[in-house]
């Protein structure tokens, strides 16, 4: 009896927390487990979300296929094929991140689990992901730390390894993960800190992008020397323990410092490749055209392959001769453009200092600027209309230093005045294009008509904005160097137009070629027509005011230009051609009428003088070594007389006469001609063998303000 009633008495054993709610923990961890599983369920049967390709970098080529320029947005990122990447790297890169990439099915389930719990309890979150899962987080969930995005990218991880292989998984991966520095991808990150192709990368390099990885910024060798020793010797035990290396590759490597071989901030390959060649007003160029063909998305990231028209040899000369002529901080600027036979720009100076000025001088008002006034060199396009209406141009006028044409421009009436009055005789076309005889050509301008010059200017090539005047013929309206080759390059090429390229095809980030230079070519001048201007333009390079121009190797008839040079000095051009090359050459300074080439340090400038020899030290240079071939021969010149038979259709206002040296008539109008009216031609040239800097040139004033560039 007092046996049983100690035994009623003993206390009974209490149960931790855990077995007493037991059951509704269990309901709980039921109930949660059906929910994921269910979660699971559903998305495991929900197609993968929809990404847009990751941004790449867009290269600018040269027309040899050498890096002109790379054009990148906020991710600077250039995909490659996994073939492309070194054994080397690829295995630092598993055996730091991911020894088990082969094996597993997209995920780590321990290392899930430990996550998830320390997620739960408040904790730092911690690692474990696969690369599946790391490439899923940089792709497709994002970086929240929440249990619902842990669980989307465990499902969309496993879905990914069924419908992808694992070598796809790996490139993948390889071309979106981060490694510091701006750069993304391991073919970027190879460029970045050591300047050089993925393909070139060893151990030592291998090792320290794979330790980059985990943690890019801090792992810097600039910023935390520390750090990035220790991630390096992280990656090169990794691989000794997966038997990729052996000890003493490891220890090799441990002695070399890592600042001996990774570039400083900075030091990475330059944006522009070729800088000093001035060609960064050519990629600026080729940039905003590609802008507004593909806009700045698919430009800046689309990883298109552009290869352009420029030669790189034939830019460095092109350059050379402008700035190694102008190469002093106070004087003028100067711009060349220069086009082949097929249209394609093949140099282009648009100015001395790209981070000093931004301006293009080369392509006016694309390169926001306005152009410049090509005085004198616009005339061959008034006389390309005259042959092509059937005029000879053996028609004459008279060729007085100075003559009003009544009523002749808009209403308005214009006086013309030659260069330094220079008084001639009646004088032909061919002649007047020679020695470029301002009051030859203003009677043929009239006689013409300016709607016609305008036609003929734009048939020949010229963009630019033109006003219907008669002194159009004198140059007085804002054109490019860009525009002017083209036009004078229709002239080389005998009357066939093909519009200026800079692009030769562009291919995009899957490597299809989405754009090729179309075949543009179209005729509007008779190659006979064609034939005979250039005849003319023989004679300005050969015994008139541009033999500044020719060089040795140009033999007789290789060889068509024309000067020009504006009122007060403002601008001096140059523009020629042999069969297969055009240039355009342009001097002055970028703030117009504040600075004149009148008193500049190496004289007085005219388009005979230093552009003139800009030219020939540019065409001397590129066309090294070719064979120049001659234009056709013209010995006859059909065609009706233009306004009556060798004499001048017009008549100047009422005159006195008197009589020159050498007893060349001048006829000096009454009313003479205002401020800021025009000039041009000069007297007899001198003798081819005279040096360029006194070769004479023409100057052909404006009726406007001077265009700023």
């Amino acid at each position: 009896m007092a046996s049983s009633s100690r035994a009623r008495r003993r206390p009974r054993r209490r149960h931790s927390w855990l077995w007493r709610y037991r059951r509704i923990l269990f309901l709980f961890g039921l109930l949660g487990f059906t929910a994921v599983a269910g979660v699971a369920f559903v998305l495991s049967q929900v197609p993968l979300p929809a990404v847009d390709p990751p941004p790449q970098s867009t290269f600018l080529l040269a027309a040899d296929g050498s890096r002109l320029a790379t054009l990148q947005g906020p991710e600077n990122r250039v995909n490659v094929k996994l073939e492309q990447v070194p054994d080397v790297l690829v295995d630092a890169v598993l055996a730091t991140e991911d020894r088990q990439f082969f094996e597993h099915s997209g995920i780590d389930p321990i290392g899930i689990a430990r996550a998830t719990w320390n997620d739960i309890r408040g904790g730092r979150l911690q690692g474990g992901s696969t690369i599946t899962q790391q490439y899923v987080k940089n792709r497709y969930v994002g970086r929240d730390r929440t249990l619902w995005r842990k669980l989307r990218e465990a499902v969309v991880s496993v879905k990914l390894e069924r419908e992808l292989s694992k070598d796809d998984l790996l490139e993948r991966y390889l071309n979106e993960v981060y490694f510091g520095r701006g750069a993304y991808g391991v073919q970027a990150a190879a460029r970045v800190w050591f300047g050089k192709d993925v393909s070139d990368v060893g151990l030592r390099e291998a090792t320290y992008l794979a330790g980059l990885i985990r943690a890019p910024e801090k792992a810097d060798v600039a910023v935390n020397p520390e750090t990035a020793e220790q991630r390096r010797r992280l990656s090169l035990r990794s691989m000794v323990a997966t038997g990729d290396i052996g000890t003493d590759d490891a220890a090799e490597v441990e002695k070399q410092p890592i600042g001996m071989y990774v570039l400083a901030p900075g030091a990475a390959e330059p944006t522009i490749v070729a800088a000093e060649a001035g060609t960064e007003y050519f990629v600026n160029y080729v940039t905003r055209l590609l802008i507004d063909k593909y806009d700045v998305q698919d430009t800046f990231s689309g990883g298109l392959r552009v290869t352009t028209t420029l030669d790189v040899g034939a830019q460095k000369a092109a350059y050379n001769a402008v700035y190694g002529l102008l190469n002093r901080p106070t004087d003028p600027a100067g711009a060349l453009v220069a086009v082949d036979e097929e249209g394609r720009v093949r140099a282009m100076v648009g100015g001395r200092d790209y981070a000093t000025s931004k301006v293009n001088l080369a392509v006016g008002r694309e390169g926001g600027g306005r152009g410049r006034q090509p005085g004198s060199t616009f005339k061959p396009f008034l006389l390309a209309e005259i042959v092509r209406r059937g005029y000879t141009v053996e028609s004459a006028f008279a060729g007085p230093a100075e003559i009003v044409l009544p009523k002749a421009n808009a209403g308005e009436d214009w006086p013309v005045h030659n260069y330094d009055d220079a008084a001639f005789g009646a004088m032909n076309l061919v002649d007047a294009t020679r020695l470029s005889v301002n009051t030859v050509y203003a009677q043929a301008a009239v006689a013409i008509g300016p709607a016609a010059l305008v036609k003929a200017a734009r048939d020949l090539g010229v963009t630019a904005p033109l006003a219907p005047l008669a002194s159009l013929v004198l140059g007085t309206k804002e054109v490019s160097p860009l525009d002017m080759a083209s036009a004078y390059s229709t002239l080389a090429r005998r009357g066939e137009r093909i519009d200026p390229q800079v692009v030769m095809s562009v291919t995009n980030a899957d490597g299809k070629v989405i754009y090729k230079t179309p075949k543009n070519r179209r005729r509007v001048l008779e190659r006979e027509d064609a034939d005979v201007v250039n005849m003319a333009l023989q004679q300005v390079v050969e015994r008139g005011t541009g033999v500044g121009a020719r060089w040795p190797a140009a033999g007789p008839g290789t060889l068509i230009g024309k000067t020009g040079t504006t009122q007060d000095y403002v601008d001096a051009w140059f523009i020629g051609a042999t069969s297969n090359l055009t240039a355009a050459v342009w001097m002055g300074y970028p703030d117009g009428n504040a600075q004149t080439l009148e008193r500049f340090r190496l004289g007085k400038v005219t388009g005979g003088s230093i552009p003139a020899t800009i030219f020939q030290r540019f065409m001397s240079a590129a066309t090294r070594g070719q064979k120049l071939v001659a234009f056709p021969a013209v010995n006859r010149f059909p065609g009706e007389i233009l306004g009556g038979r060798g004499r001048s259709a017009f008549r100047p206002a009422p005159t006195t006469s008197s009589t020159a040296p050498g007893g060349t008539a001048v006829i000096t109008p009454t009313t003479r001609r205002p401020a800021g009216s025009s000039t041009s031609a000069p007297r007899a040239p001198s003798p081819p063998s005279s040096p360029p800097s006194t070769a004479p040139a023409t100057t052909n004033t404006t009726t406007g303000p001077e265009a700023a560039p």
